[in-house]
């Protein structure tokens, strides 16, 4: 049985730092195997975007570290001698099919701020229509957690990437065939999971934890990253990048890997919303939460609390009166004006905040529920 992909234009190719390196380092015939064959999807007219994890790996092997590296400052100094001796090897290995490639490092703040997300995206588009492969990699010598800056791993940055550039298809490429019932290499009776249509607690509940000394992520990080793909209306397949021409035999629908398969396709801002960090809260009472869901705008009257500092034009979280979050927002007005005209009526708002505001503090088309990410 074959899948169908004729649909496909857009791919984003996500490959794993197992795959790119040995214990000697970097594994410059893996990197021209997946040049070659991302040089043959073009050759089909599929445009395609290449997530590479390894820079972390390859700093630490070119130091001769033999354990994971931990240490944030470490890790960053790690990425910043691997990432040019990756990028070396990948422009080289183009360049010998007459393709050349760009670098693009992100922070998760690059995809949080409206603005130089759309000026990301208006570059990746222009990249795209030159023919370019863009290499998007974290941008780990300044991206830390500790300061929210983080993807968390590159599994994630790709679902992001996928979701946030329209793309049809997402592969990630592991040292694994996909997806299994249990950890197919302690438990002989594991199962592969071909199909899946939905991805739920049961799914996640096969996944494992970190695969390597020097990767970030695992099954569960793939699977969150399915599960971000898929709301975006991207389709996801995890399949060992060992098999030989993987990537072309996918494109081609032939059967192996996982594949899941991807939800109705949220429009792009709501998708911008969506996956974007929230800087604050806004509790409201049952009676606001009942018109948000009759697709109406929320009004200072129904808002119970503000909790965070956020400014006008940020993402929130729209939360019940105890605190359970059911949605995400973008308000017209910062925390602070928020929480002074919370509990008053729209026609106060201008003797509270002044003349020219709107009267609402935001519309319908600047909410999404909770409920698309399930």
């Amino acid at each position: 049985m074959t899948r169908d992909f004729s649909h496909v234009q857009r791919v984003v190719v996500k490959v794993g730092t197992n795959l790119l390196s040995t214990s000697e380092g970097i594994d410059e015939q893996c990197i021209e195997d997946i040049v070659k064959q991302i040089a043959a999807l073009m050759k089909n007219k599929f445009q395609v975007l290449l997530v590479s994890s390894g820079a972390i790996g390859m700093g630490a092997k070119e130091l001769h570290l033999k354990d994971a590296v931990k240490q944030v400052a470490m890790r960053q100094a790690c990425a910043s001698i691997g990432q040019p001796i990756l990028m070396s090897s990948y422009r080289k290995a183009f360049k010998k099919h007459g393709l050349v490639c760009s670098q693009i490092l992100l922070t998760r703040k690059d995809l949080n701020n409206r603005h130089t997300y759309v000026n990301l995206r208006n570059s990746i588009s222009t990249l795209l229509e030159l023919g370019v492969v863009p290499i998007f990699n974290e941008n780990d010598v300044v991206s830390t957690a500790e300061i929210g800056s983080a993807f968390g791993d590159n599994d994630r940055m790709s679902a992001m990437v996928a979701s946030k550039v329209d793309a049809d298809l997402l592969v990630i490429l592991t040292d694994i065939s996909g997806v299994y019932t249990a950890d197919p290499k302690k438990n002989p009776d594991a199962k592969l999971l071909s199909e899946i249509e939905l991805l739920d607690e049961e799914i996640f509940s096969y996944a494992g934890g970190a695969g390597s000394t020097f990767s970030t992520g695992g099954m569960k990080t793939k699977l969150l990253a399915a599960k971000i793909a898929s709301v975006g209306g991207c389709g996801s397949i995890i399949a060992s990048g060992y098999e030989k021409d993987s990537l072309v035999r996918l494109l081609e629908g032939e059967n192996f890997g996982s594949y899941i398969h991807p939800l109705k396709r949220l429009g792009q801002r709501e998708r911008w919303i969506l996956n974007n960090s929230h800087l604050g809260s806004i509790l409201v009472d049952d009676g606001a939460k009942k018109a948000l869901y009759a697709h109406k705008s929320l009004l200072p009257k129904g808002i119970v609390k503000v909790s965070g500092v956020f400014g006008e034009g940020d993402v929130v979280q729209v939360c019940t009166q105890d605190g359970a979050p059911f949605a995400k927002a973008v308000p017209y007005y910062n925390s602070t004006d928020i929480a002074l005209l919370a509990g008053h009526n729209s026609t106060d708002i201008e003797a509270i905040l002044g003349s020219g505001h709107k009267d609402v503090i935001f519309r319908p088309e600047d909410l999404v529920f909770l409920d698309n990410a399930e």
